[in-house]
């Protein structure tokens, strides 16, 4: 059982801050508020299998170990077989995460033999957040670390459940070995020929004699640097090879294998050991031999597609690709990169053949992707957000010319949706004649949103602010940007206006409760992970962007750049991120499911487990502490 503390003597007090200088975060506080902790302590004495802390503690406070162990286990039902989480040690604290975010703690925390501690009461912990930088930073740090536990959890998970696939995470070492043909640069270009075809590979490395590769020569270089211009094949292969060969390192991972090879466009990489000796050839037949679906095959699909219908079929294929890398533990960041970019491909591939039918040729104009696809954070469950910003020549009939654009809009639009993208229910979409301006018209519609800051137009500025180019004369949409940033930056009241709108999507934290659920009646005792989980992320991000004249779109970007402005360390905004990212990855693996109309972004916190219930709740604290900056800077 827990003892009653006793007054501190003089002694006792030299010993305490003697104890504490012994462990971080205390070591590295100045004087006074490790003064002011150690006036705030109380001790604590514990027997073994007595419990210091469960979850109706409320509020929990914060314990210190000083001497002993102490040992975590999940609150609730449990087995004798039951491993506990872990066992903290002298200079360690418990429930760090739980008393920063002012809820119940979800693990019981018992003594293992005669444990002595110090308490420090959930009021004194919020004092000391703001009296001691390190403490603070301390806090932030486990809670991050949080994060990335729950991250490699939801790794593993995945991984479990497709065993049967290589994980793209894994080291080319990995691959089956295969012998590595090698030629001198010397060797002529028959000999490398007769060797490849006698080894049945598709490549053969040029190497010097420490064995350091100087190009390489492909099927591929066969076919368009010797066979068809009709080069002599007695000369030494060194006329003809790549160099310098892309080279990657062996202990890279497939993922970075693939991504190089769709970047720049080739199918064999050289694979080099640590002194940049040959130590194998990664072909895209290799790589993808794991894979159910090939990026770069994707990528060729795309491109090749002559029709509409065949894009669809690439457009399944995108999918099934992308499900797959979500099953193998891919990051949500990469991931939503990954999808972001091949919808890109495929819109881009739906508006060259629609501009076959179209005769737009001489005219300045481009393509823009607005909302989550304007922002490169697009899930498995998206619609179209698009537009058109064009010139209008001198000598040209604007509306006659504007037509012309909504006519090739709209074949786009019904080609998009071929490809399953659904049509905006909002009809933000470029065949609408309110969102195919010329670049006047797009100022002006931004500059009556800025300076009549309604509703309408609030919401408005959150959907057509994150905007990028697609297609056509990035120039215009670069001018764009910095006018809008230019207008931004002194339009005080209009970010004060956004910034009030922002702070209505409150993340759904209770005091008493672990969470509030808006009572929706379609799915009751859910959290709406899009609105009010990743939206107060990309609305704060929004304004610090407008106010500082940042002209990045996607948020991510947004609160990296603007780290200094909001003086914030590398750490703190790594921490707001991890929680952005983990709220996406929630919303990207409830997508992979079968889902209910309507549930896509949706998920009962009860059937979460219980890691990620916790992180669940810190990401939704990260949230709450960018908008309190909102708060703090716009006075609300």
């Amino acid at each position: 059982m827990i003892q009653k503390a006793k007054p501190m003597a003089s002694d006792s007090r030299e010993e305490l801050l003697a104890f504490l200088r012994r462990y971080a975060p205390f070591k590295d506080m100045g004087a006074l508020a490790l003064a002011e902790l150690a006036a705030c302590l109380t001790p604590v004495a514990a027997a073994g299998g007595s419990s210091l802390l469960g979850p109706n503690d409320v509020p929990p406070d914060l314990f210190i170990v000083q001497s002993g162990k102490v040992q975590a286990r999940l609150a609730g039902d449990v087995k004798l077989t039951d491993q506990p989480l872990y066992e903290l040690e002298s200079g360690q604290c418990f429930p760090v995460a739980a008393v920063a975010a002012k809820r119940l703690a979800i693990n019981t925390y018992t003594a293992v033999g005669n444990v002595h501690a110090w308490r420090l009461a959930s009021a004194d912990f919020f004092t000391m957040l703001l009296s001691s930088p390190e403490f603070n930073r301390f806090v932030l740090d486990h809670v991050a670390g949080l994060l990335d536990e729950s991250r490699r959890q939801i790794e593993l998970q995945f991984g479990q459940g497709n065993a049967e696939q290589q994980s793209l995470n894994a080291q080319l070492s990995t691959l089956p070995r295969q012998a590595v043909i090698r030629v001198t640069p010397q060797a002529s270009i028959r000999a490398a020929m007769d060797t490849m075809v006698r080894a049945k590979v598709g490549s053969v490395v040029v190497a010097d004699t420490d064995d350091r590769p100087l190009g390489i020569f492909t099927q591929s270089d066969a076919l368009r640097r010797v066979m068809f211009p009709d080069y002599p094949t007695s000369a030494a292969i060194e006329e003809v090879m790549t160099t310098p060969p892309a080279t990657i390192p062996a202990h890279a991972t497939m993922y970075e294998a693939m991504l190089a090879m769709a970047t720049h466009g080739i199918r064999h990489l050289v694979v080099v050991d640590a002194d940049e000796r040959v130590a194998g050839v990664v072909s895209e037949r290799d790589l993808f031999a794991v894979q159910r679906v090939g990026l770069r095959n994707i990528r060729k699909l795309i491109e090749a597609a002559a029709d509409i219908d065949a894009l669809s079929q690439a457009a399944g294929d995108v999918r099934r690709l992308c499900l797959n890398m979500m099953g193998q533990g891919v990051s949500a960041e990469k991931l939503t990169q990954f999808i972001s970019g091949l919808n890109d491909s495929l819109t881009r591939r739906v508006i060259e053949i629609t501009l076959t039918q179209h005769d737009l040729f001489g005219l300045d104009w481009a393509w823009l992707a607005f909302g989550s696809e304007g922002r490169d954070e697009q899930t498995f469950s998206t619609d179209q957000d698009n537009g058109i910003i064009f010139v209008c020549p001198d000598f040209a009939d604007r509306d006659e010319l504007k037509l012309r654009f909504l006519d090739f809009a709209r074949e786009v639009n019904e080609g998009l949706a071929r490809c399953g993208f659904p049509l905006c229910k909002g009809n933000i979409m470029a065949s609408n004649p309110l969102w195919c301006l010329t670049q006047d018209e797009w100022q002006e519609r931004f500059m009556q949103w800025v300076r009549g800051p309604e509703p309408e137009a609030l919401l408005n500025a959150t959907i057509f602010f994150d905007f990028r180019p697609l297609y056509g004369n990035e120039a215009l949409a670069k001018a764009l940007r910095k006018w809008l940033l230019d207008l931004t930056a002194n339009a005080k009241l209009f970010l004060r206006f956004m910034a009030e709108n922002a702070l209505k999507s409150t993340p759904p934290l209770g005091m008493i409760r672990d969470f509030v659920y808006d009572n929706n009646p379609d799915f009751p005792h859910t959290l709406d992970l899009k609105a009010f989980g990743a939206r107060p992320f990309v609305d704060a991000a929004r304004i610090i962007a407008l106010a500082h004249g940042i002209p990045h779109s996607s948020t991510t970007a947004r609160l990296r750049a603007a780290a200094a402005q909001m003086k914030l360390g590398n750490d703190d905004v790594n921490a707001v991120i991890d929680g952005f990212f983990f709220i996406q990855t929630l919303r990207l693996r409830n997508q992979r499911g079968d889902t209910q109309p309507g549930a896509a972004n949706r998920v009962d916190p009860d059937k979460l487990n219980e890691l990620d219930r916790q992180v669940l709740k810190e990401a939704f604290k990260q949230a709450k502490r960018l908008q309190s900056r909102l708060q703090l800077e716009y006075r609300l």
